[in-house]
């Protein structure tokens, strides 16, 4: 395709299919820069300091109000442990009622679980050297839209933004 050749490879990112596997590593490469100077280490032990709509986010994903009352107690106060090594993550978060564990490599789909339990697949991709957007695509069955990102503020904070539909949650957390 002509048209297709006339484009540099950094106009292209993102707009044709067969670019979505490549990683940023090698977008930011073809650029000319150094990924290890750009993207921060989200690697720690991460504790919740505020969270403003998770019953909210959970109401819009179709929860039903005594399981969303136990959701909220138990989620009030998640531990969270991040390993990363370049483009793989490792998440862990335990709550007194479940633990979750989540690895994914950002440029690649992944399978996971919706905040509300469902299967689906998710392809996380890099927003800006601190920010991971991450959409997720129900395996079976219909919801409203949902998604993830989380970004690393210049003071130290872990920004965790969920969407349904909508409807935004958004959970700060610090290094402990």
């Amino acid at each position: 395709m002509q048209t297709e050749e006339k484009i540099s490879q950094s106009d292209r990112r993102g707009f044709f299919p067969s670019d979505l596997q490549t990683s940023s590593v090698q977008w930011k490469e073809e650029e000319g820069r150094e990924m290890e100077d750009k993207v921060t280490d989200f690697s720690g032990k991460w504790r919740m300091k505020s969270s403003e709509n998770f019953e909210e986010l959970l109401k819009a994903l179709g929860v039903n109000v005594f399981l969303r009352k136990i959701a909220v107690a138990a989620a009030s106060s998640p531990a969270v442990e991040i390993t990363q090594q370049e483009e793989t993550f490792s998440i862990k978060t335990s709550t007194s009622i479940r633990t979750t564990h989540v690895s994914f490599t950002v440029g690649q789909s992944f399978s996971e679980a919706t905040v509300d339990g469902r299967p689906c697949t998710s392809f996380p991709k890099w927003e800006t050297d601190r920010k991971i957007s991450c959409e997720q695509t129900l395996q079976k069955g219909d919801g409203p839209k949902t998604a993830w990102t989380r970004e690393l503020t210049n003071d130290g904070e872990l920004i965790l933004t969920m969407t349904a539909g909508d409807v935004v949650c958004t959970r700060v957390y610090e290094r402990e």
